[in-house]
């Protein structure tokens, strides 16, 4: 039996929410019990953005991650707000070309992922998001690689459907890193 709670946090606009919604309908796939849960400030694009997300083979109680095995800070606040949240043991995915310092802890894992600079290298600069999401999945088995277009069908719109195979490439640029 396993769980993981998963925090992905950063600014509006990165894609945090989408990137969390990726995960969720991935693990419906794979008939995981599953919780999504978006936050964001008033400001929305530019203001702060984060996203709790679930993924258990057990009934789920609360939608609330308040202490992630699995972080995913986007940018600098947000790693400076739930780096001590996370659990020991638990798993730290920082934005290596937005965030510069180090993580403060030596009870966690720690992945530098300079998403941004490899979405732009792969033509696809607003996709960090997914770049990140790939890394995430093989390090963490959170879900199966295998069939991940699967879960992006589930929340790529139909008006968006182009955007479907460069977002599958930022996902294995991110798994590959």
């Amino acid at each position: 039996m396993s769980t993981f709670n998963i925090l992905i946090a950063g600014f509006g606009g990165q894609g945090v929410l989408f990137a969390g919604k990726c995960l969720a309908y991935k693990g419906l796939t794979e008939n995981k019990q599953v919780s999504w849960l978006p936050s964001y400030g008033p400001e929305m694009r530019g203001g702060t953005a984060n996203c709790s997300v679930i993924l258990s083979d057990s009934p789920v109680g609360s939608p609330i991650v308040s202490n992630p095995d699995v972080l995913i800070a986007m940018n600098l606040p947000s790693l400076d707000k739930y780096e001590d949240a996370t659990v020991s043991g638990g798993k730290i995915f920082v934005e290596s070309t937005l965030i510069d310092r180090k993580i403060q802890r030596d009870d966690v894992d720690a992945f530098y992922i300079p998403a941004t600079k490899m979405a732009s290298e792969i033509g696809a600069p607003t996709l960090a998001n997914m770049v990140m999401l790939g890394k995430v999945i093989k390090e963490t088995g959170a879900v199966n690689f295998e069939d991940i277009e699967e879960g992006l069908k589930k929340v790529i719109p139909a008006r968006k459907a182009d955007m479907l195979q460069i977002n599958l490439k930022a996902i294995e640029a991110g798994y590959n890193f």
